[in-house]
């Protein structure tokens, strides 16, 4: 009664594929893995030496900037 058996756990997979559909659960499951590939990939590159890293170049930040002009304000009253 404390532990849940193979056919619990059989009865709850098909309920949730039911609920969520197959596409939806792989494509969640494929974000998951490339977030895990992500987050490994971070670490590795985390891990290198200062000395690799002064030695590369920096990357070219590049940046776009908006500028606009508030010609008259509105109040909401609530």
């Amino acid at each position: 009664m404390g532990s849940l058996s193979i056919w619990h756990w059989l009865i709850v997979l098909v309920i949730v594929m039911l609920i969520f559909g197959t596409k939806k659960l792989r494509n969640m499951g494929a974000d998951l893995g490339g977030a895990v590939r992500g987050f490994k990939d971070g670490m590795r590159e985390g891990g290198d030496k200062p000395s690799d890293a002064a030695s590369s170049p920096a990357p070219q930040v590049t940046g776009k900037t908006v500028e606009g002009e508030v010609k008259s304000r509105t109040e909401h009253k609530a």
